[in-house]
């Protein structure tokens, strides 16, 4: 989008928030950078130029605006919503790879050179791999330097920096401030009380309109007992991070999740907050999605009753995976049964002074040597699991941020036991294809016959090629028609 200039400089004129996240206007005159939504007075359009990611305008030489901080806008919906190289990459920089791996992990993740990849971003986002990853560090350093009372050595390393001069040397060229005059900003007429110690409390922000009944009622509602719940109106979960554990407690807000993260280890923020965002759809555009469902006149009364919906995703795809054999053709009390039992059998045990969680779900290695005769479950289902957690753990079946969303299914309908439903669950809530379809379930049958649509799968279907490619969003409106506890709020 930012190659449209008319089309940009209307949204800075209008301080359209829909487009925070699509681009960034850098100024000329004043060297910043800032959201199209930016309160300031805007600037003249031949002082505008424009730059499709944070990370390409601080290459540019430009920092980043002291008013509307856009380091910390949602992120581009474009990356979720492709399956192609350069939208895996963008989703595997988010979840911490380079860091941890460098460029040849993630080139070789996607099955390309590393001269290939910094070459396909650079054409798309105006910045490389590193560049890319630096920005995102920039962040991290931000909201600990903002938000905690670590010292600024351990927000460095804890933020991803190799040396406390290249941190000093970051923030202050991101931002236009010394590490220490960021914090006295952030603490100047602060009147709230100090930050509990150990949690890192921010916000998450996301596009408007969103409705939280099902993106949160169903969490709540499918958690599995130890490892998630829903406590004082938030829902909270462990989480298995690279550097150790974490447990989350997210609330929504009507302009933001408020987020509470407990980290072992600090290093883990930018992964944490990253999969937290992803769990929720966060970076979702809601308007372009409702806009489209609503030209069928059947779901446009759904999208009329509640706009925003997002797709309840996971923070760990290979989980879900495991997840959605226990839950196959069984009620979501049974699941979340079995899943509990695995749970306390496998999981690893942590301690939550907060709340009731106990423990975190197991890794695939772990799953992968239980005996097959300890499972409450039918033969059939038995193998299925074994095949599947043998898989993952083998690295035969890859499930991340960065999956070929084709390539996954593929390899799960090879697997024994995988029909139709559970590739498609899996695709639509492990690897996030925004267009997964699920015509075979039950609740979505039942919602098509009440509303008028066509009830038998492939009729469905072709009547669903309309709404591509957001059937996934579709799947939601159609369940929510039902009074099930997934699709509200709980008490």
């Amino acid at each position: 989008m930012h190659t449209d200039t008319e089309r940009c400089v209307r949204a800075v004129r209008s301080k359209d928030a829909r487009f925070d996240g699509w681009f960034f206007t850098a100024v000329l005159t004043t060297r910043i950078y800032c959201r199209p939504s930016c309160p300031v007075v805007p600037p003249k359009a031949e002082n505008m130029v424009f730059y499709p990611s944070a990370a390409a305008c601080q290459q540019a030489g430009f920092r980043a605006c002291k008013r509307c901080r856009p380091d910390t806008s949602p992120g581009s919906p474009e990356w979720n919503a492709r399956a192609d190289a350069v939208a895996r990459a963008v989703r595997l920089i988010q979840d911490g790879v380079v860091d941890r791996e460098g460029v040849p992990g993630l080139a070789a993740r996607l099955g390309y050179s590393t001269r290939q990849v910094e070459r396909q971003l650079l054409a798309e986002l105006g910045a490389g791999p590193l560049a890319l990853a630096r920005a995102q560090r920039a962040q991290t350093a931000r909201l600990l330097i903002e938000t905690t009372p670590l010292p600024m050595a351990e927000v460095a390393f804890a933020a991803g920096f190799s040396s406390i001069r290249t941190f000093n040397d970051t923030v202050r060229e991101v931002f236009a401030l010394s590490p220490g005059e960021l914090r006295a900003r952030a603490g100047r007429g602060r009147s709230a009380p100090a930050p509990t110690p150990g949690v890192i409390a921010l916000r998450l922000p996301y596009r408007a309109p969103l409705e939280p009944g099902n993106l949160f009622g169903h969490l709540a509602a499918t958690g599995v007992p130890g490892v998630e719940e829903w406590r004082d109106g938030a829902y909270r979960r462990t989480l298995s991070l690279p550097y150790g554990h974490g447990i989350v407690a997210l609330t929504p807000h009507p302009d933001h999740i408020a987020c509470r993260l407990s980290l072992t280890d600090p290093r883990d923020l930018t992964i944490a907050i990253s999969r937290c965002r992803w769990m929720l759809d966060l970076d979702a555009d809601p308007v372009a999605v409702d806009e489209q469902l609503r030209d069928d006149p059947l779901l446009a009364p759904l999208v009329g009753k509640a706009p925003g919906r997002r797709v309840p995703r996971t923070v760990d795809a290979a989980e879900f995976a495991v997840r959605a054999v226990l839950g196959q053709q069984v009620s979501t009390a049974a699941a979340r049964t079995h899943a509990g039992r695995l749970v306390r059998a496998h999981g690893v045990p942590v301690e939550d002074p907060e709340g009731g969680l106990t423990h975190l779900f197991p890794v695939p290695e772990a799953l992968a040597a239980l005996d097959p005769e300890a499972l409450a479950l039918p033969r059939s289902r038995r193998t299925t699991l074994t095949t599947l957690v043998t898989a993952l753990a083998d690295g035969t079946l890859k499930l991340d941020p960065g999956s070929d969303w084709d390539k996954a299914r593929a390899q799960l309908a090879g697997l024994p036991g995988f029909g139709p439903w559970t590739v498609e669950v899996i695709a639509m809530r492990a690897l996030g294809d925004p267009d997964a379809f699920l015509p075979t379930d039950l609740g979505m049958r039942r919602a098509a016959a009440a509303l008028g649509l066509p009830s038998t799968p492939a009729a469905l279907t072709a009547r669903a090629a309309a709404w591509r490619p957001w059937r996934a969003y579709a799947v939601q409106y159609l369940w929510a028609s039902d009074d099930h506890p997934i699709n509200h709020l709980p008490a």
